[in-house]
């Protein structure tokens, strides 16, 4: 019985370690999707079609798993939630991928840990530690290299203000949702994702983007990616990981993802790989993995 459960054992870590390296593929691809997206949709209309076709997946796995839709006060955290993970992030981060290739743009975003740790200091959820401070520093460090690296390019200060604003935006989700009640996770993303494509939506007919479906095959082909692969698929695979790893060692998907795209944006987009982006992506994980992932010694009186 006890071989029997040490096997058993054995392959659920495999197929955990299986999820984990699913989740980072098919996330590394959603940026480069997105670049793909953005050469005939409008960024904030094919943002906000993404979030309505996902929400329409997910509304469909919550009838399925029979979950009931969140009230007062969850609801509240699950509809704030939606605003600023999926009607600001992604709209800010769409807005960037017109012109910030797809390497650049997913390294800047594993700041995300890091920024929601200072945010939580900052509200008054978590403690600073010195550790942390360092890994800012050094993140910080490597965003100074990497923006002085393409602002010397065609790339705009506004672009790359767009990307950390959706830094923002997303640690600030993250730092919301634990002022309410718990949600299931497919029932939070749902809510949020139909509020998010409806702030999207109609903020895409305000500054008045065109809205069209689209008429090239690579962009179905993107749309359907980032919809079905790279927003149900990952998160479905994220929450499998997350019920068998610490929420920590499941973040170093954050870590990983960048490589992921870059390469895929190597490949797919032409993306020229300069040593800008190189040293200070290496910071930026760094950095991130200094801050925020870093496993915390016990002090003295928990040993």
């Amino acid at each position: 019985m006890a071989g029997f459960n040490a096997a058993t054992t054995i392959e659920r870590d495999r197929l955990v370690l299986v999820a984990f390296v699913a989740e980072a593929l098919l996330a590394g691809g959603n940026a480069v999707a997105i670049r793909f997206s953005n050469r005939e949709l409008a960024p904030l209309w094919g943002a906000g079609l993404r979030f309505l076709l996902a929400s329409i997946l997910l509304v469909a796995v919550m009838s399925v798993m029979k979950l009931a839709l969140p009230r007062g006060r969850a609801l509240t955290g699950a509809l704030l939630f939606g605003l600023f993970q999926f009607g600001g992030a992604f709209g800010l981060y769409y807005f960037a991928l017109v012109q910030v290739h797809a390497g650049l743009g997913q390294t800047l975003l594993a700041l995300v840990p890091l920024a929601t740790l200072l945010l939580a200091v900052l509200q008054g959820q978590e403690r600073l530690r010195a550790v942390a401070a360092l890994g800012t520093l050094v993140g910080l460090g490597g965003v100074g290299l990497i923006s002085r690296d393409i602002l010397q390019g065609s790339v705009s200060l506004p672009s790359l203000l767009a990307v950390l604003g959706s830094v923002l935006c997303f640690a600030e989700a993250a730092v919301l949702v634990r002022r309410f009640p718990p949600v299931h996770p497919v029932s939070m993303n749902a809510v949020g994702m139909v509020l998010g494509a409806a702030v999207l939506v109609s903020v895409s007919a305000l500054v008045g983007e065109p809205h069209v479906l689209p008429q090239r095959s690579a962009t179905w082909v993107a749309l359907g990616y980032v919809a079905a692969f790279g927003s149900v698929g990952v998160f479905l695979l994220y929450v499998f990981v997350l019920q068998h790893w610490t929420a920590s060692r499941a973040a170093y998907a954050m870590v990983v993802i960048p490589f992921v795209t870059v390469l895929l944006s190597a490949w797919l987009d032409n993306e020229s790989v300069g040593a800008g982006l190189v040293l200070g992506g290496l910071l930026v994980l760094t950095g991130v993995y200094l801050g925020a992932l870093r496993p915390a010694r016990p002090s003295p009186t928990q040993s």
